[in-house]
């Protein structure tokens, strides 16, 4: 399926088939995801900002410069997913599963990560700060470079 750069601001698609779509470049800010399959798609520089994307199937997207500020992506599985210099700001990732993801450079300034599960990601040079990671699980997590301060919560690097 290829909707690459549609404009799909507020569009309400509770539990949408869009597995292995082109998205690349689409406005999806403020649209309704819940439960959406978007295993395999490429979001590349998609704006998803405000979306709502709970309990979503993001497993192995590309999701590469895509803005997800102030996103809901609780509960998600974005495992072995493509995020590098996500902008994720804001963004609430609580109890998400990003296994093997990799999140280089990727903006996770404010975002609530509580209870996610970063087994073996990789989070080279991303910015953490304001963060809270309380209760997440980081085995095998790739931390190198990571920017954090005294406002990163739950983070022991």
């Amino acid at each position: 399926m290829d909707l690459a750069k549609a404009c799909l601001a507020r569009a309400y698609l509770p539990y949408a088939y869009l597995e292995a779509a082109n998205l690349r470049h689409v406005d999806l800010s403020q649209a309704g995801l819940t439960g959406a399959n978007l295993h395999r798609s490429n979001l590349t520089e998609a704006n998803l900002t405000s979306a709502n994307l709970t309990e979503a199937d993001l497993r192995q997207t590309i999701l590469n410069g895509t803005y997800l500020t102030k996103a809901n992506l609780s509960g998600a599985d974005l495992s072995e997913a493509f995020l590098p210099y996500a902008n994720l700001v804001g963004a609430n990732l609580h109890d998400a599963r990003l296994r093997g993801a990799d999140l280089n450079h990727a903006n996770l300034q404010g975002a609530n990560l509580t209870g996610i599960d970063l087994r073996r990601a990789n989070l080279t040079g991303a910015n953490l700060v304001g963060a809270d990671l309380t209760g997440a699980t980081l085995l095998g997590t790739n931390l190198t470079g990571v920017i954090y301060d005294s406002t990163t919560k739950g983070l022991n690097p």
